[in-house]
């Protein structure tokens, strides 16, 4: 595996800095543990830093937030965790408001909509989101970022320098890999003291076993539809919680639901999302596997690999700033693209298979794909499990190191 010890730069440094030469307030959100605090602290060095977790400063930011801001503001403040004291953001709304200059506050948060709503209310138009997840695999190997015109090229092949089975068992949140942690028990760690607990911040849940569950089922379905009267029978609850949950476990960056492409090419298209984890690592916890060497015999090998396409595209976009134009396409005749890449009016189709090998069926929905799309279609990408690169029919079928 990689260095563990060195500091491993995160491709969202340079749009931070950017961020913060032109907009009074950055907020950066993601999931716990992606490493937000790191990032500002090693982008932004001479800020005051506040860690809102600290009791103490927590005590200090609700008794006197004025006071708290006026004695660290001179040099630019990082209020880390923000969402711990939401009364905060009205205070450093005025102060924008009177001196609106840029790089004045960088705020970070790990819960996705109570802190937007808390930011929305306060600071509309005088912040610049960021959103942190973590790592990419380029970031875990120090490689330079991917760009969607690169993929395809010969040059990004390369021996892998460790097994997919382990990157996709012990995910890629970056204390597993700075201190060589036992990915399932600091997994198993990373769920009750975080999962758990800020979706319990954010809303009552009751049993806690029933959650677990629920949580469970929805790794079941990795990959696949979101059926939310499934999920509801099976966990034995109401249809009503399994969407208030489903909510919950987004606002907490457990899970992400991928929309259908909205430019279809038929009427009869699927009009459901997929559900994907934002980890492979946990997602594997929640399905109990115990090791890397069960996963080449796991009934979901292909749906965890297709997971960690989706994560690694999905921070292509969001590790440079942007909102991922990330989509999927299925029509109801069982034709599929796992996802689909908007650019402009072009669209990139990209599909993901588990095996070391790739078949002719295997590239059958992107040659659909491609009949219905025509001009629309700048490219087709297959990413398989093997190590080679190589083009097949117009298709290009890249490794999966080429992400």
């Amino acid at each position: 595996m990689p260095d563990k010890t060195q500091y491993k730069k995160r491709f969202l440094e340079a749009k931070l800095r950017e961020a913060s030469q032109h907009f009074p307030s950055v907020t950066i959100i993601g999931p716990r543990q992606s490493g937000k605090t790191v990032l500002v602290r090693k982008t932004l060095p001479h800020y005051s830093y506040i860690n809102l977790e600290d009791p103490e400063m927590r005590s200090f930011a609700l008794e006197d937030p004025r006071g708290l801001i006026s004695h660290y503001l001179p040099k630019g403040v990082i209020f880390d965790e923000v969402q711990r004291v939401p009364e905060l953001l009205s205070y450093v709304q005025v102060i924008i408001d009177q001196d609106p200059r840029p790089g004045r506050f960088v705020l970070t948060g790990s819960g996705r909509f109570q802190l937007m709503r808390g930011v929305t209310q306060s600071l509309a138009g005088r912040t610049f989101f960021l959103t942190l997840l973590p790592f990419s695999l380029r970031e875990l190997l120090g490689l330079l970022p991917i760009s969607l015109e690169e993929l395809g090229d010969p040059q990004l092949e390369h021996s892998p320098p460790f097994p997919l089975e382990e990157i996709l068992f012990k995910g890629l949140f970056p204390p597993i890999h700075h201190r060589n942690l036992p990915a399932r028990d600091w997994l198993a760690s990373y769920y009750t003291a975080y999962v758990e607990k800020d979706i319990r911040d954010l809303s009552r849940l009751g049993d806690l076993d029933t959650f677990q569950r629920f949580l469970r089922l929805c790794a079941g379905r990795v990959g696949q539809l979101l059926n939310l009267s499934s999920l509801a029978s099976d966990a034995g609850i109401s249809h009503t919680t399994a969407r208030r949950w489903i909510s919950l476990l987004e606002a907490a960056f457990v899970i992400h639901l991928l929309k259908p492409h909205y430019q279809n090419f038929s009427k009869r298209v699927v009009k459901s999302p997929k559900i994907y984890f934002y980890d492979t690592g946990l997602l594997c916890y929640l399905l109990e596997v115990k090791s890397p060497q069960d996963l080449p015999f796991h009934p979901l090998r292909g749906n965890i690999f297709e997971n960690f396409v989706f994560t690694e595209l999905y921070k292509a976009f969001s590790h440079r700033g942007e909102e991922p134009p990330l989509y999927f396409w299925r029509d109801q005749t069982g034709h599929e693209i796992d996802f689909l890449i908007e650019k402009g009016h072009r669209i990139i189709a990209i599909e993901a298979k588990a095996g070391a090998t790739v078949t002719r069926d295997q590239l059958k929905n992107l040659i659909y794909y491609s009949h219905l799309a025509r001009e629309k279609l700048e490219k087709s990408i297959l990413i398989y499990a093997g190590e080679k690169a190589y083009v097949r029919e117009g298709i290009k079928i890249l490794p999966w190191l080429c992400l």
